[in-house]
């Protein structure tokens, strides 16, 4: 029995349909930005909405009680007669101008320690990088009960060599070296940083001062410094903007006394805004603070060029 098999084009609904290139990247710009509408959601809500209310707050008078009044530069004005705004000021870069160095340098020292190839070294490091996990307000209450004036371990120590030992959190002229010192427990980040920077140095250029005569001190002036000039750029700038923003230490441990002696800036912004409810004026302070640090970095930016070198 024959079978007539007809041969012909295949009807066109059993194509699938054609999709042409404008469509599909149409389509995958939609699935991109389905994936990422969380993050947007969420950097709009949390970050770029508050940024837009602080700007605006920082022309009005609001209390959070009261509806908001627009008062202009009112509170700009009001900052550069404020003598508290200036004393907080000066206690912050007070605490930058020493925190900052004596960062670096205890955190370079344990880098180029931990560089070294000795047997259990991830441990060591290990060691020294688990107190950067640890800083918080637990870490700030037992340094505060080491900074004690009687009975602290500190000066427990200091007997031994001193009849009349600092008073440290309680003495205006001591509080903020207190709290510098204090300021290198956490230096573990730093260090790693350190770290990375300094397995990045090719040896062949240790080998090379090696071999003309430099001493260990000589390549570390000539080839470590230089190489590493990069990192100490890096590790300058973050911690400038984080030593600008010292707070946590002043809420927990002197609230900003004494006598004002730690009334960092930061600490003074919080109580504007959440003691004395002026969030106008603590959003004022808030952008005055960023320009300060816009300036500075800027500033160690500029002068980079002149000592920091790039390959």
């Amino acid at each position: 029995m024959e079978q007539n098999i007809t041969t012909g084009p295949v009807p066109k609904s059993t194509f699938a349909p054609t999709v042409s290139p404008r469509q599909r990247v149409r389509r995958q710009n939609l699935e991109a930005l389905l994936f990422l509408s969380p993050w947007i959601i969420g950097f709009l809500v949390f970050t770029a909405g508050p940024l837009i209310a602080s700007v605006v707050l920082s022309f009005m008078s609001w209390d959070v009680i009261t509806p908001a009044k627009w008062v202009g530069l009112a509170n700009y004005k009001h900052l550069f007669h404020d003598p508290l705004m200036y004393t907080s000021l000066g206690n912050t870069l007070y605490y930058a101008v020493f925190s900052i160095p004596l960062h670096l340098v205890v955190a370079l020292a344990l880098a180029l320690l931990l560089n070294q190839k000795v047997r259990a070294m991830g441990f060591f490091r290990t060691i020294f990088y688990l107190p950067s996990l640890t800083a918080g307000v637990a870490t700030f209450l037992l340094w505060g009960n080491m900074f004690e004036p009687q009975a602290g371990l500190l000066n427990r120590f200091l007997r031994l060599f001193i009849s009349n030992p600092p008073g440290w959190l309680i003495d205006p002229a001591w509080s903020k070296i207190a709290l510098v010192i204090m300021s290198t427990w956490a230096v573990g980040a730093t260090m790693l940083i350190f770290l990375a920077g300094l397995q990045g140095i090719p040896t062949h250029l240790y080998e090379a001062a090696s071999i003309d005569g430099a001493k260990p001190w000589a390549q570390f002036l000539n080839v470590t410094i230089p190489m590493l000039s990069p990192t100490i750029l890096f590790n300058t700038v973050i911690l400038t903007i984080g030593s600008l923003q010292v707070f946590t230490q002043a809420f927990v441990l002197t609230h900003g006394g004494p006598s004002n002696s730690t009334l960092f800036y930061v600490y003074y912004l919080f109580n504007r805004a959440f003691v004395y409810f002026n969030m106008g004026y603590a959003s004022a302070m808030a952008w005055l603070l960023f320009a300060i640090v816009l300036v500075l970095t800027l500033i160690q930016m500029k002068m980079s060029k002149r000592w920091v070198h790039y390959g």
